[in-house]
C-alpha cells in the first residue's frame, strides 16, 4: 500500500478499536438501542452540514438505491444483529466470526468479478491474522445458539459486501455525503425505540455522556468519512483487514485504560496480527511482460 494508504488503515485500525471500550462504559448506564441512536444522531449532526454546505447534495437521488443497501449493509442491520447476538454470545466468538470478514469480501469480490485476484501470500497473511484472532482472545463457544451465531453471520455478510457497494456504484460519490444520508436513515429507523428511553440521559453519568459523545464525533463521523477514503485509496478487499486489527486495539485500550491483564495470548496474538496485515495487505505484483524478439 502507499504511505497514505497505510496512514489511513493505522488510523482506521484505531479509530474502529475505541468503540469496545466506549459501549462497555456507555451500555452500563444506557439502553443498547439509545447507545446506537445517540451515536448515529451525533454523527450525522456533524456531516450533514457539511454536506449541505458543500453542495453536495445535489445528485443523491439518483443513487438512493445503492445509498440504501449501504445503509442497510454497513449500519442499520449489522448494528441491530450484533446487539442481539452479543446478549448470548462469548465476546471471544463474536470477534473471531467478525475477523472473518475478510474471507468474505474476497469471496464475494471474485464473485461478482472485477476485484483484484488473491495471491498465496495475501491468502496466507489473513489466515494469520485468524489465527492472531485466536491467540488474542481466546474460543469459548459454551452455550452459543445458532440464531446468535446467525446474527452475527449476517452481519459479517453485511460488512464484507458494503464497501463492495461504495467501490462499484457509489464512486462518483463524495464519501460524507453517503456517510450523512446513512447516519440519517439508520437515525431514523432506530428512533421509534429510543426516543422512549431519553429519561435514562438526565441520570446518566458524566463519563457515559462522553462515552456516547466520542463514538458518534469520532467512531461514527470521523470513522466514516475516513472508511470510504481508505476503500478508494486501497480497495474494499484490503480496508477490511482492519477487522483482524480491532480486537487487538480494544485489548491493549484494556490493558492500558481498564488495568485488565496483559496475558500470554495478547503477547502472542499481537504480533501475529500485525505480521498477518502485512501480508494480507500486499500488493500483487504483476509479472513483467515477456520480450518480444522483433521478426
Amino acid at each position: 500500500m502507499s504511505r497514505r494508504g497505510w496512514a489511513l488503515f493505522v488510523a482506521m485500525s484505531v479509530i474502529w478499536g475505541i468503540p469496545y471500550l466506549l459501549i462497555k462504559v456507555a451500555v452500563g448506564e444506557f439502553d443498547p438501542v439509545l447507545v446506537v441512536f445517540g451515536r448515529c444522531v451525533l454523527g450525522a449532526v456533524v456531516l450533514v452540514p457539511l454536506v449541505v454546505a458543500r453542495g453536495q447534495l445535489r445528485g443523491l437521488v439518483r443513487h438512493w438505491r445503492a445509498l440504501l443497501a449501504f445503509t442497510v449493509l454497513e449500519m442499520t442491520g449489522p448494528w441491530l444483529l450484533l446487539s442481539i447476538a452479543e446478549q448470548s454470545l462469548s465476546s471471544s466468538l463474536t470477534g473471531l466470526l467478525v475477523a472473518t470478514v475478510p474471507f468474505v469480501a474476497a469471496l464475494a469480490g471474485r464473485l461478482l468479478g472485477g476485484e483484484e485476484e488473491l495471491s498465496r501470500v495475501r491468502i496466507g497473511g489473513m489466515l494469520l491474522g485468524v489465527v492472531g484472532i485466536v491467540a488474542l482472545l481466546g474460543l469459548d463457544v459454551r452455550g452459543a445458539q445458532l440464531l446468535a451465531i446467525g446474527a452475527v453471520v449476517l452481519t459479517v455478510v453485511g460488512y464484507a459486501t458494503a464497501p463492495l457497494v461504495i467501490s462499484r456504484q457509489l464512486a462518483d460519490v463524495p464519501g460524507v455525503a453517503a456517510a450523512a444520508v446513512a447516519l440519517v436513515v439508520t437515525s431514523l429507523v432506530y428512533a421509534p425505540f429510543a426516543v422512549p428511553r431519553l429519561d435514562q440521559v438526565t441520570a446518566a453519568p458524566v463519563d457515559a455522556l462522553l462515552a456516547v459523545l466520542a463514538l458518534g464525533l469520532i467512531c461514527t463521523a470521523l470513522a466514516l468519512v475516513l472508511f470510504f477514503r481508505l476503500i478508494r485509496e486501497v480497495g474494499p478487499q484490503r480496508a477490511l483487514v482492519i477487522t483482524f486489527v480491532n480486537p487487538a486495539v480494544a485489548v491493549l485500550l484494556g490493558v492500558l485504560l481498564l488495568d485488565e491483564p496483559f496475558t500470554v495470548g495478547i503477547a502472542v496474538g499481537l504480533p501475529v496480527i500485525l505480521v498477518g496485515c502485512v501480508l494480507a495487505t500486499r500488493r500483487t505484483r504483476t509479472p513483467d511482460p515477456v520480450p518480444v524478439a522483433p521478426s
